[in-house]
């Protein structure tokens, strides 16, 4: 009876050494499980929690049935589920942005690639303007000396007639001699023609002989050459001296009559010249 008293308490002790370690266990993991909170979490719900009611075999059960195991390792299941779908919403997240950011990169791509598109243009036009600039300064400056020089003639080329004694009207040759000189007139502007009679005799007759001379040579030029009568200056000389040739001790006076008409031009024509200059410039600057 003894013998069987002792076995009891033996085997009792053995089986209750299992249950206290398991015990001891749970108590050490609870703490810890504890600790953390749901901002830790991914899905920010609080962590799973371990089973803590256990039968006769512990957690573990030898003889459970799927039911059972299943029951017990939902909760698991549906935290993966939800952390796969936090990972697909994260990976859509994460695409759009991207998206996002490649859009915005090509936006202020293209709007940088115009703005140096605007700022060649501008440079092309302050280039543009500067030599308009430098053209309209250089034009400024041939107008003021030619505005200074306005009333500055200078003779160019002179065509002498001559008339035989007592004759006023014009021969042939002094015909051809005048269109000679005059053709090249109609279109030319900034030129004054001076015409200057010259008669032998003495006294006012010259001067009447003279002055008819040089009206013929006048009246020519204004009708077959078109030559306004304000562009041409008259004078009969009379018999004035011609003046003297080199060489010569005094000056020689004249036989008969004769006309000196002489072509005298200011800058006019250069102005005229600079100011279709650069307009013809600017225009092959103009983009098309």
């Amino acid at each position: 009876m003894k013998n069987r008293t002792l076995f009891a308490l033996l085997l009792a002790v053995i089986l209750a050494v299992p249950v206290f370690a398991q015990q001891t266990a749970t108590t050490a993991t609870q703490p810890a499980a504890q600790t953390a909170t749901k901002a830790d979490t991914a899905t920010g719900k609080d962590p799973l929690q371990p089973e803590t009611r256990e039968g006769f075999w512990g957690r573990v059960n030898p003889f459970a049935r799927k039911k059972y195991v299943a029951r017990q390792t939902q909760p698991i299941r549906d935290r993966i589920n939800e952390l796969d779908e936090l990972t697909a919403s994260n990976t859509r997240a994460i695409k759009d942005t991207d998206a996002r950011a490649q859009q915005g990169i090509q936006l202020a791509s293209a709007k940088a690639n115009e703005a140096d598109q605007h700022a060649i243009e501008a440079g092309n036009k302050a280039q543009a303007a500067q030599q308009t600039a430098q053209q309209a300064h250089t034009r400024l400056n041939t107008v003021e000396q030619v505005v200074t020089n306005i009333d500055q003639y200078q003779a160019t080329t002179q065509t002498e007639i001559l008339f035989k004694p007592g004759q006023t009207v014009l021969s042939q040759n002094a015909k051809s001699a005048l269109d000679e000189m005059a053709t090249p007139l109609k279109s030319q502007r900034g030129y004054v023609v001076e015409v200057q009679g010259f008669s032998s005799g003495h006294g006012q007759a010259a001067i009447a002989t003279s002055q008819k001379m040089a009206e013929s040579v006048v009246r020519y030029l204004a009708l077959n050459h078109d030559i306004p009568i304000y562009r041409i200056y008259l004078v009969g000389m009379g018999n004035a001296p011609t003046p003297a040739a080199a060489g010569d001790a005094k000056p020689k006076r004249i036989t008969g009559g004769r006309v000196e008409v002489s072509l005298l031009k200011n800058n006019l024509e250069q102005l005229a010249s600079t100011s279709t200059t650069p307009a013809s410039t600017t225009d092959q600057q103009q983009p098309k």
